[in-house]
């Protein structure tokens, strides 16, 4: 190889990773329903196509959804759609307390809900994206009204009701959760359950960001409620038929994604759940190397998405050069944005080039 002088070196260090409302491009409403109230987080243009959101334990929509859709992959894609993230009743940032006599929805309830949040901002159709307990909810209105729901990417989704080792172990995280708040028990468990095993191993940063998120962000006693309802699920009692010419088998009729991460710890129950669907209208898909798929590998979910919604006719088909030039001009606007905030001038046109420095392999 020829001899390479260095001469200037220059230290940037990364932006930490936020989880605040303050970050969010989405606009927040109330809606009132039955069962209590829903903060419905809304993003983007509400005369395009609805992508309606739902989270998992723990989390809402800031800390579920907001780093994946601002990736720049999701970014050019969402550009054709109007979002709706929709918070379970008492999970949203900041929320007060629930009160004592407040009974919290079941799962079927929780579902039903959808229905008024739908009936509020006038949708005709969406497509449902949902993690975890968000997924099994969907699932739910999903089975209730079919003719709502045009398509499903759903992520960690179980299907069955919970088993005697997560029933013990989530009674008791709800006690400690009313008695004496987030516990290392708890915390522990929250990990697990969206990041899977040796954690730290893969990424020390994002533990670190998610667990102090869940020391400091989550009401425990909303999370215990939820939680609750969660572990009494019942199963969502869908099959699939034997005979594929027989299109009355009670299971999914919107066509289906279904993925999870590698080191996952609910991978088991995906694979049940993809055994329950139609073969015809359902893909099932795990990616290798995470578990928290949409903050490890946000790149290859963006991307299955996308042809997921291109199948479904939803998306013309973008190049790759037409995802290179939108790339470099998102690149360029969040440079410019961190320079006008750091007080900084930004002069002429910034050119960014991959590898400057070609070197001769002898």
């Amino acid at each position: 190889m020829d001899d390479i002088e260095l001469k200037n070196i220059k230290l940037q260090f990364p932006h930490a990773r936020s989880m605040s409302r303050d970050d969010s491009t989405a606009q927040e409403e109330v809606v009132e329903t039955e069962r209590g109230n829903v903060v419905v987080a809304v993003q983007g243009n509400r005369n395009k196509p609805a992508i309606l959101t739902y989270h998992d334990l723990g989390l809402n929509y800031v800390s579920n959804f907001q780093a994946f859709f601002n990736f720049i992959d999701m970014r050019a894609l969402i550009e054709n759609f109007c979002i709706y993230h929709v918070n379970a009743p008492g999970q949203e940032e900041g929320a007060p307390t629930l009160p004592e006599d407040f009974v919290y929805p079941t799962m079927d309830e929780l579902a039903e809900q959808l229905v008024q949040v739908v009936q509020h901002f006038n949708l005709k159709q969406f497509i449902g994206l949902g993690v975890g307990a968000g997924a099994n909810i969907l699932c739910r209105y999903a089975l209730n009204h079919p003719e709502m729901v045009s398509a499903l990417c759903l992520i960690n989704c179980v299907s069955t009701q919970p088993g005697w080792i997560e029933w013990g172990y989530q009674k008791l995280n709800t006690r400690h959760l009313r008695s004496k708040g987030m516990t290392q028990g708890v915390l522990d468990y929250l990990m697990w359950h969206h990041f899977g095993r040796n954690t730290e191993d893969r990424n020390h940063d994002l533990v670190q960001v998610y667990k102090s998120y869940f020391e400091r962000n989550v009401n425990p006693t909303n999370l215990a409620v939820f939680i609750d309802s969660y572990v009494k699920r019942t199963d969502l009692n869908i099959h699939r038929d034997p005979d594929p010419s027989r299109k009355n088998s009670y299971t999914l009729k919107v066509p289906v994604i279904n993925i999870t991460g590698s080191l996952s710890p609910h991978a088991d129950d995906t694979v049940t759940f993809n055994g329950r669907l139609d073969p015809t209208n359902s893909s099932w898909m795990k990616i290798s190397d995470c578990g928290m798929v949409l903050e490890e590998q946000p790149g290859k979910v963006s991307e299955a998405f996308r042809l997921f919604l291109q199948g479904e006719g939803y998306v013309a088909p973008l190049s790759p050069v037409k995802i290179a030039l939108f790339r470099k001009q998102s690149l360029e606007e969040l440079f410019r944005a961190r320079l006008q905030s750091s007080g900084q001038c930004l002069q002429g046109i910034i050119n960014i080039t991959e590898n400057p420095i070609s070197a001769v392999v002898c």
